[in-house]
């Protein structure tokens, strides 16, 4: 059994689900099981309902079958939220984590990177790079890039993604030309800081606490350096921590490390525009694979079509607050709270995350919809 990494702390968030389609009784056509890793042997739990619940009736005298149910979607959501953190990265024992963080790291490039990227102006300083992506190649949930000018005409690139001619020729046309800042928004987005490093030597790497660790262990990933951070965000310096006079005139940021990923969100105040990565995700990543040949586009599976449901925010977004309630906030939500008031209090208007679609003009109330729970409180 492969070891788990330090900083998840719950073994039960090591979990694959294997699912099959379902016949036409609405039974699983083959064997359908979650697989919960732990320090011993993993186990198995019963069959799962695309309902919800587990196909096993409550114990005997218990007619209280929704109670009964409650442990078990628990554990599906953060079965599903170690997915969509970057979490299960353990596929089968005796593959060490940096091989398959090597293995990762290419899979997160496409074939053709520069055919399929959605080059978009959000505002006249705000530029979006968008590209397909499956997590785990089953669930499209696509990547972004995010590109702003400051005040000064210096560059600033958050949660960088390939830099292909189309996108460097992008940069050269906006602003100075020259990027200044490289933010990796959290422990995850940090793939291609390296590529963006080498092309632009004097711009300063920024980061949460944990990442230059983690880089520093890669020894068989090319595209993964290990250039110095000159800014790392850490929960003791998260109060007090400034990147530099230029940058903070145009931003208000803050550091989420309650967030399994230890989320970097920031605030590009001349235009109102809230950048994060997985904060929150807006699927389905419809811009992300508008360039992909439609015979070469993902089908969705079952994790994929329930992992979406949970990360929607149409309608009254319910699985996404669920998601984040029970699942992403789970293990500090007082901290996970405080962060979520901190950025309700800024004044934007649109929202670029890096799963799914930007949201243009009524970011604010999607945002106070989602995260209804964290701002007025959930029984």
């Amino acid at each position: 059994m492969p070891r788990l990494p330090g900083r998840v702390r719950d073994p039960l968030l090591f979990s694959k689900c294997y699912a099959t389609s379902l016949g036409g009784t609405g039974h699983p056509t083959t064997s359908r099981r979650l697989l919960l890793f732990s320090t011993t042997t993993p186990s198995k739990l019963p069959p799962f309902s695309p309902r919800g619940t587990f196909k096993t009736p409550p114990p005997s005298g218990n007619n209280n079958k929704t109670a009964s149910t409650k442990p078990f979607i628990a554990t599906v959501l953060f079965s599903l939220a170690a997915a969509s953190v970057g979490a299960v990265v353990y596929f089968r024992p005796g593959i060490g984590r940096d091989n398959i963080r090597a293995k990762m790291s290419n899979k997160l490039v496409p074939a053709n990177p520069d055919d399929v990227m959605v080059i978009r102006d959000v505002t006249p300083n705000v530029v979006t790079f968008s590209v397909p992506f499956l997590r785990f190649g089953k669930i499209p949930i696509g990547g972004r890039g995010t590109l702003v000018r400051l005040s000064n005409n210096s560059l600033a690139v958050f949660s960088p993604v390939a830099l292909t001619p189309s996108a460097r020729a992008r940069v050269s046309s906006l602003g100075s030309g020259q990027v200044s800042y490289i933010v990796a928004t959290d422990i995850e987005h940090h793939i291609f800081v390296s590529e963006w490093a080498r092309a632009f030597p004097d711009a300063k790497i920024i980061g949460p606490e944990g990442l230059p660790e983690k880089r520093a262990k890669v020894t068989n990933d090319d595209r993964i350096g290990h250039e110095p951070f000159s800014v790392v965000f850490t929960k003791e310096n998260k109060r007090n921590l400034k990147i530099d006079e230029a940058f903070d005139a145009d931003f208000e940021y803050e550091y989420v490390d309650a967030h399994p990923n230890k989320e970097l969100v920031f605030y590009y105040k001349p235009d109102k525009v809230l950048i994060e990565a997985d904060l929150m995700f807006n699927l389905p990543a419809i811009e992300q694979y508008s360039k992909v040949p439609e015979a070469e586009k993902p089908h969705g599976s079952l994790l994929g079509r329930v992992f979406q449901a949970m990360n929607s925010t149409e309608g009254e977004a319910k699985g996404i607050k669920r998601f984040l309630w029970y699942a992403m906030s789970r293990g500090d939500r007082a901290g996970f709270n405080e962060s979520v008031r901190r950025i309700d209090g800024w004044d934007f208007e649109t929202i670029v995350p890096c799963h799914g679609e930007t949201i243009v003009g009524n970011g604010k109330e999607v945002f106070k919809k989602v995260f209804e729970w964290h701002l007025e409180g959930h029984n």
